[in-house]
């Protein structure tokens, strides 16, 4: 069910997508499995936890099999951009950061799994993409040059990790992707990129002063007729409650930064939904992948399900058209469809936690979420823009 045409852009969006550990040693070229982990020091121990919790799975896997079901969501959908937040480092450098307690990396041979489902960029501004020091950042980057696969967040330099990704769109027009973190959700301040040293891109707060200094960097690299995301690792990993600072910060990069989708995530589920002055925020997308089936803790959050997001924008004013959300749930280590029960589980905390968001969350027919405003007639909730 392709939604583009010359008036509209539908782009999938994914919170954390955690390929290393695990899923690096099912795939057919892993990294050497040791570990700097305090009770696991070997990657194939989190593949046995993963089979005892749902069975056992044939190795190695192809490409294609972590992607599971969303591969087939993304072929309904046809979106023209991909974006995910990339929490693995793609190297086999043996330069682990010390003291960081998780190192997450996979090979830039299994990398090529990115193209499997066509990410069309990669925000990396986050607290693992230098789990490998300065060399498995360089390897990451290269890596993705070489696949095709755009990136923004991270960089040789300040300037470069600053600097955005453009996609550019059929019909005219580019869609920027701009990627940074905050120390909330795990990041060093060693890692912030400088001018000759390596590094994200990290705020040092959620101020006034720093949004406005972002806003401008927004505004030196928009031309007319782009579309901007602003893609954010913040927050800790756990936890519904948003920061009021976060609101702030996500209101004032679109009334005052011009942006058209705030793109949040760090919490490994779901949080809640809003939509400010007609664009779409999202404050905490969960967790695509990653490979903590059969780990036990935080079971309230039920952090094996997550949604897979499909936004439909004005193309002319950036406005959110239609939000729909694919559940998913990680089983085998893959993406797979949540079932009816767990649809209903994921439906019920997006409305209970848009409630004061002004957002609600409904079920369709065919068996996916989609987002509504409240207070608005459906059929009119998104397309009409506005406070909700």
């Amino acid at each position: 069910m392709p939604e583009d045409g010359g008036d509209r852009l539908t782009i999938a969006l994914c919170g954390d997508l955690m390929i290393g550990r695990g899923i690096d040693q099912v795939l057919p070229d892993p990294c050497p499995p040791h570990l700097h982990e305090r009770y696991v020091r070997d990657a194939r121990d989190y593949v046995e936890l993963a089979e005892r919790a749902s069975g056992p799975l044939a190795r190695p896997v192809g490409l294609d099999y972590p992607w599971g079901d969303a591969l087939g969501e993304l072929s309904s959908f046809a979106p023209e951009a991909f974006v995910v937040n990339l929490e693995t480092a793609l190297t086999r450098c043996e330069d682990a950061w010390p003291h960081k307690g998780i190192n997450y990396r996979a090979s830039p041979e299994n990398a090529r799994m990115l193209r499997e489902a066509d990410v069309t960029c990669c925000a990396l501004a986050n607290n693992h993409v230098l789990d490998w020091g300065h060399g498995g950042l360089r390897d990451t980057l290269a890596t993705l040059d070489a696949l095709g696969v755009l990136h923004a967040g991270a960089g040789t330099t300040r300037e470069e990790a600053e600097a955005p990704a453009a996609i550019t769109l059929a019909g005219g027009g580019r869609l920027l992707v701009h990627s940074f973190a905050t120390g909330s959700s795990g990041v060093p301040e060693e890692w912030a990129a400088a001018d000759a040293r390596p590094g994200v891109a990290l705020l040092p707060d959620l101020s006034e002063e720093t949004c406005r200094r972002v806003v401008e960097r927004m505004h030196r690299h928009r031309r007319p007729g782009d579309l901007v995301i602003a893609s954010i690792h913040w927050g800790g990993t756990w936890g519904y409650a948003l920061a009021p600072r976060q609101r702030a910060f996500a209101h004032a990069l679109v009334s005052e930064g011009g942006v058209d989708v705030v793109h949040g995530h760090s919490s490994h589920h779901p949080q809640g939904i809003e939509i400010h002055r007609g664009r779409l925020v999202v404050y905490g997308c969960g967790d695509l992948l990653n490979d903590y089936e059969g780990i036990g803790g935080h079971e309230r959050f039920r952090a094996e399900l997550g949604v897979l997001l499909l936004a439909t924008l004005d193309r002319a004013h950036g406005t959110l058209l239609r939000l729909v959300m694919s559940p998913t749930r990680i089983a085998r280590l893959q993406v797979t469809r949540a079932g009816p029960k767990d649809t209903r589980w994921l439906s019920e905390m997006l409305h209970r936690e848009g409630r004061d968001l002004g957002t609600s969350a409904v079920r369709t027919d065919d068996g996916r979420i989609e987002l509504r405003a409240r207070g608005v007639a459906e059929g009119r909730a998104l397309a009409d823009g506005g406070e909700p």
